[in-house]
């Protein structure tokens, strides 16, 4: 679906297998000039240190400039095989459960995508990583012995929580942040605090995409 002749925003949902920590961003078009800097943004906002990165096998990512950076922060670099959903299973379940869910399946015009990202920032990832929480499977063995995974109540962490619960966990943070610093953030305010500001915010931004839409048409339909 295009919007007014022109594709929408692109969502980039970077999400770390061990913990679920996750940082979504938004772009105008998918180009090595919107997507490095937005790269560099994400790797950063994670607290910890990052080891390895995988991504889909997209031109925007399989390129030198990003293999240089990746290089440079001594990052191993991987990439889902063609027609291969699965090599990327974690990041496109939160693409159904939280892009999706949250910014819906129509054409976002591009010129909303940095009002996006100021979202994003702002309300999206800090709710996602300190206030929504997530299940985490465990392996038992059935009758038969074979391996399952089992979704226990008391598997429920948000990603920070489950951050934390790592042993030695302070060894994996980034240098100069500390557990007391994120602790702070963390509880800033509560689950419900941090998802009503977050809807509010949410609210606010697609009323303004939607009026901007109305008055789109109305223009053309008086054209």
């Amino acid at each position: 679906m295009l919007h007014n002749g022109e594709k929408g925003v692109y969502h980039i949902n970077a999400v770390d297998e061990v913990t679920q920590f996750e940082v979504v961003c938004t772009v105008e078009k998918i180009s090595e000039h919107y997507l490095m800097p937005i790269l560099e943004y994400i790797l950063d906002a994670f607290p910890f240190k990052i080891l390895g990165f995988h991504s889909d096998n997209g031109s925007e990512y399989v390129n030198y400039t990003v293999s240089r950076l990746l290089n440079k922060l001594l990052i191993e670099f991987t990439k889902s095989r063609a027609r291969k959903s699965n090599d990327n299973g974690l990041a496109e379940s939160k693409n159904g459960s939280i892009i999706r869910k949250f910014f819906g399946y129509a054409n976002i015009p591009q010129k909303f995508a940095v009002k996006i990202n100021i979202f994003n920032k702002a309300y999206l990832n800090y709710y996602l990583n300190y206030h929504r929480p997530c299940l985490f499977p465990s392996s038992v063995i059935n009758q038969k012995g074979k391996e399952i995974k089992k979704y226990k109540y008391d598997q429920v962490f948000t990603p920070y929580e489950k951050f934390k619960s790592i042993p030695d966990a302070e060894k994996f943070l980034k240098h100069g942040l500390t557990f007391d610093d994120l602790d702070a953030k963390a509880n800033l305010m509560s689950d419900s605090q941090a998802a009503t500001e977050m809807n509010d915010a949410l609210k606010k931004l697609f009323t303004e995409i939607i009026s901007d839409n109305k008055q789109h048409k109305s223009i053309r339909a008086a054209v």
